[in-house]
């Protein structure tokens, strides 16, 4: 394949379907905005990248994954809780990142620009997504064990620090990834939008999964297709492609007939 067309749709969709999976266990955890807050983590490894000239997802990933060394052992010898260790290193590399990101590229590096994937990185792309996602899958039981009980995840013989590392990491390589379709500034919302809207529409967990990859999906593909009808960058308009659904949702919700609730003495 190498219509760098198609291949930023196939490198969309498989991004934003195992991004918002993923995200979808971020908001179960109260854990949305970690996201968010490590894309801006990536800046100062983007800006290294761009100095060496290499590619800036390189150069993300580095960073991404120091960040998330620091901040698991940072959780291991004190009581902050990750929300607090991620908002410390966020605004240390944000300081850093403003520094070192050459200004010509600086833009690019906050919004994105999916159009400018290679062949070499969209294998990569597809195998990394395929990696996160079964690894999210794998421990998806244990992490929503730990969220509801610590100490019955303890009894269940579920290693927490261990989960948390790979938990963490999956969060770090799909970050990495996300820079590339929406840049550092709004690759939260990858794994943000989706889920929230897939909370409204679904009605069990398992619901709420798949909604979250099909929006994820959609978002991007509807975003690209947008951009290049109307040659807006990508990452935004991925981005308002994903609020549009959200609303829609919203709509559908208010206007959805509810369910009688059933008298006493009738089946329900």
């Amino acid at each position: 394949m190498t219509d760098p067309y198609l291949m930023s749709l196939l490198a969309g969709a498989v991004v934003g379907g195992t991004a918002a999976y993923l995200g979808s266990l971020m908001i179960t955890r109260r854990m949305a905005l970690v996201g968010d807050a490590l894309g801006h983590v990536a800046l100062p490894g983007m800006g290294l990248a761009l100095l060496a000239k290499v590619d800036p997802s390189l150069g993300a990933f580095v960073f991404l994954a120091l960040g998330i060394v620091v901040i698991w052992k940072l959780g291991e010898k004190t009581s902050l809780s990750t929300e607090t260790l991620v908002g410390l290193v966020f605004v240390t590399s944000l300081a850093l990142g403003f520094l070192i990101v050459p200004q010509p590229e600086l833009l690019e590096s906050l919004i994105g620009d999916i159009s400018q994937l290679s062949t070499a990185g969209l294998i990569l792309t597809v195998v990394l997504c395929a990696t996160v996602f079964f690894i999210v899958r794998r421990i998806y039981p244990r992490m929503m064990l730990i969220n509801l009980s610590p100490d019955l995840a303890a009894v269940e013989g579920v290693r927490e620090s261990r989960t948390n590392l790979l938990y963490l990491s999956a969060i770090a390589v799909m970050v990495a990834l996300g820079v590339k379709v929406t840049g550092s500034l709004l690759v939260g919302a990858l794994v943000i939008i989706p889920p929230a809207t897939a909370r409204i529409l679904g009605s069990n967990l398992g619901q709420y999964r798949r909604f979250s990859v099909g929006i994820g999906v959609a978002g991007c593909l509807a975003g690209i297709l947008a951009s290049r009808m109307s040659h807006f960058p990508p990452g935004p308009a991925i981005i308002l492609a994903n609020a549009f659904f959200f609303l829609a949702a919203l709509g559908l919700k208010k206007w959805r007939p509810a369910r009688p609730v059933p008298r006493r003495g009738q089946p329900g």
